[in-house]
């Protein structure tokens, strides 16, 4: 018993001794893990306003912007890798743009408010849970919908800025967003408070290895360009906006014409979203264009290195390209007109659709819709393939087609011309030989954005005799917000008065914003369809990339501004970009009736600028449009209609509108 007692005073007595020192080295482990203070530079107790500026050089930035914003951005988003994160109202801190936004810099401030109303997101990676700190970017946005705060749409879906903002981001696709740098506002409740003074080991931040600092009460600015991270109390600091590399110009301008060329060559055979699409060989380019940029280099011919540089650009068979034109050059090549337009049927012919009274053509004996047969002695078929309009290049054939028909028939003034033709009714084709004259009425009767006069509203609308809504949108790169408050009018009205269907003319309507395109489209569905996603390419992994969990979807407005009746839409060759987007959405779930006698122009993809030298600003396609399936839609192609209008006598010499008739016809037949 002795033994046993001795035994178990011993095993008493260990324990306790191991208790003891377990205690003493946990204290101890705690001691060693509560985070030293920031060390502070410039303590004058914290910021209570920021300035800076914004630089911007992308040609897209101003577009279609009234309200643009400078906040401070609520950052959770970031911080839990969550790209659907709203920023709360609540959180969001509006500044003040000191200077004219349309001149780049820009100037703002922002006055700090004593209580912020961030996301507490706790980030110093230990167990424990802590109040956290609230987290802000410097960003800029614009405000399209509702009040000047920024709701879902205002804000893309949610997550957090990955240009114009005080963060510099990895813009990579595939890095879907991670800071890599820049300065972060971060205010701590308390002095108690971890936040990391690096990005550790894996080069991330608010990941577990991040070594973490303890920040003193109030606001802090946190400078993560810098190894270790300098926290800075400064009482005005000047935090100035990062543009971001995906988002920036290039810019070739300070370069001479040959390596402006050969870097741009180099772009395109990178970032060129549709190369394998349109099988294009950069080399053989090279190749034939880089000796008449050489020569233009030579010879410091400004005007022979633009001609190439066009002539470069037109073949590559893409309607979002841009290219130098001479307007001088073009009015003397285009000046000269024979009185007369012409278009091509579906059954191939090509006939007269327009006569000047007392023009070279109707003088010399042609009458409207003869049959074209050759001109200059090249049968039309020929003529018309040789032509290479000056409004190239072109995504699809159709619409290629049908400018090479205007530019076909357009020479310098006194141009000799032969025209061989029949006239109606006639068995025999004659031969008219003319001289072109100074006259540009056929020239614009033949333009596919005939009637426009550059001063209509963004969206229009009118109660039709039959019943039925007629809205045309001209375009999606007009003020955003006025674009929204008449598109809620007139979606408004057609709930107010219950009105059976709805037809939208986009046959004018030359793209704009995608994202505004389709969250208009968005008024017409009661589910967040996956609209797609856009390809880009990703530095990293040598190629093009998407993230399939970053699909786009609607993002639906109020319930009580969605409209459920029937559709029609109206499309044409002249409806570009962005304005296939929406027709594009309005073929899911068959929302629509797509009428026209043409395709939409098919040009898909998003686009970037660049500068070449001379002042030559430039765009060039970047970004390639998926379906929800991985399939690229809408460049080359268009979107087709599903209500196919015939282009014949009847329809080209209707006296109304034969495709608006077939939209009403498609209506009424839905509504039966």
């Amino acid at each position: 018993m002795r033994n046993k007692r001795s035994i178990l005073w011993m095993i008493a007595l260990l324990s306790l001794l191991f208790g003891s020192l377990s205690v003493a080295v946990a204290q101890e482990a705690t001691a060693e893990a509560t985070p030293e203070p920031a060390k502070i530079v410039n303590d004058e107790g914290g910021p209570v306003s920021v300035t800076g500026d914004v630089s911007y050089t992308n040609g897209f930035f101003t577009a279609g912007v009234d309200e643009p914003l400078v906040i401070m951005e609520d950052e959770a988003g970031f911080v839990d890798r969550n790209h659907g994160f709203q920023i709360p109202e609540k959180s969001q801190v509006l500044g003040k743009i000191t200077s004219d936004f349309f001149t780049s810099p820009f100037t703002y401030s922002i006055d700090l408010p004593i209580e912020p109303s961030a996301t507490l997101r706790d980030v110093d990676q230990n167990a424990t849970k802590d109040t956290g700190v609230m987290i802000y970017a410097v960003a800029y946005w614009t405000n399209t919908w509702g009040d000047p705060f920024l709701e879902k749409r205002d804000l893309f879906g949610g997550g957090w800025s990955t240009a114009y903002a005080s963060t510099h981001i990895d813009q990579d696709p595939s890095a879907k967003g991670e800071v890599i740098g820049g300065k972060y506002i971060v205010y701590a409740p308390d002095d108690k408070q971890g936040f990391p003074s690096g990005f550790g080991a894996d080069k991330k931040l608010f990941t577990k290895d991040d070594p973490i600092v303890t920040l003193p009460k109030g606001y802090t600015i946190v400078d993560m360009d810098t190894d270790p991270f300098t926290f800075d109390r400064t009482k005005n600091p000047k935090i100035d906006l990062i543009e971001g590399e995906g988002a920036k110009q290039e810019d070739f301008s300070n370069l001479s014409y040959s390596k402006a060329f050969d870097a741009m060559i180099d772009m395109f055979q990178k970032k060129y979203a549709y190369t394998e699409l349109k099988n294009i060989d950069w080399a053989a380019k090279k190749a034939e264009f880089a000796p008449r940029i050489a020569d233009a280099e030579k010879n410091n011919d400004s005007a022979a290195y633009q001609q190439a540089l066009r002539d470069f650009i037109w073949s590559i068979p893409d309607g979002h390209l841009s290219a130098p034109v001479d307007n001088t050059e073009f009015a003397t090549a285009t000046g000269g007109g024979l009185g007369m337009a012409i278009r091509q049927l579906d059954d191939k012919r090509v006939i007269v659709n327009y006569l000047l009274d007392g023009g070279p053509a109707e003088s010399a004996g042609i009458k409207l819709k003869a049959d074209i047969v050759s001109i200059n002695g090249k049968p039309i078929d020929d003529a018309l393939s040789a032509t290479v309009p000056w409004s190239s290049p072109f995504s699809s054939d159709h619409v290629r087609r049908l400018q090479q028909l205007r530019y076909v028939i357009r020479f310098p003034v006194d141009t000799d011309v032969s025209v061989e033709y029949k006239n109606p009714g006639e068995t025999t084709t004659s031969t008219a030989k003319m001289k072109t004259v100074d006259e540009r009425t056929s020239f614009a009767f033949s333009s596919l954005n005939k009637g426009l006069t550059g001063v209509e509203l963004p969206v229009e609308f009118k109660l039709l005799d039959n019943g039925y809504m007629y809205v045309k949108v001209y375009s999606f790169f007009d003020s955003t917000r006025l674009t929204i408050q008449l598109w809620e009018r007139m979606i408004t009205a057609l709930n107010q008065s219950q009105l059976p269907g709805l037809i939208i003319d986009m046959r004018q309507n030359g793209g704009g914003s995608g994202f505004l395109a389709d969250e208009m489209a968005a008024y017409f569905f009661n589910e967040e369809v996956d609209t797609g996603n856009t390809e880009s390419y990703d530095e990293a992994l040598g190629k093009f990339y998407s993230d399939p969990n970053l699909e786009s979807k609607f993002i639906l407005p109020p319930e009580n501004m969605r409209y459920n009746g029937k559709i029609a839409l109206l499309v044409g060759p002249s409806c570009f970009s962005a304005c296939e987007y929406f027709t594009y959405d309005m073929t899911l779930q068959d929302r629509a009736a797509i009428v026209g006698q043409y395709p939409t122009g098919g040009l898909g993809g998003g686009q970037t600028t660049y500068a070449m030298p001379d002042g030559v600003n430039l765009q060039y396609s970047t970004g390639r449009n998926e379906d929800a399936k991985g399939n690229i839609i809408i460049e080359g192609t268009g979107i087709a209609p599903t209500v196919k209008v015939p282009v014949d006598e009847e329809t080209l010499f209707a006296t109304g509108d034969p495709v608006l008739d077939a939209a009403v016809a498609a209506l009424d037949k839905a509504l039966k």
